[in-house]
């Protein structure tokens, strides 16, 4: 059973769950790479994965 107060407690998610895109236009930065015609938007709108390797140094979203 609930009671009044479960409707206020914030829910138990991580914060980078939380802040993360949910679309490619919500990416800060990386405009050379997502910006309209770029090489990454296309690939990702052509829903065609293809292999890529994303190298930098750790901590950077490579993920």
């Amino acid at each position: 059973m609930t009671d009044l107060f479960d409707a206020l407690e914030p829910p138990q998610v991580p914060l980078a769950e939380r802040m993360r895109p949910q679309t490619l236009d919500e990416v800060a930065g990386q405009a050379h790479l997502l910006g309209p015609g770029k090489p990454l938007r296309l690939a990702f709108e052509s829903r065609r994965p293809h292999s890529m390797i994303l190298w930098g140094p750790p901590g950077v979203g490579k993920t």
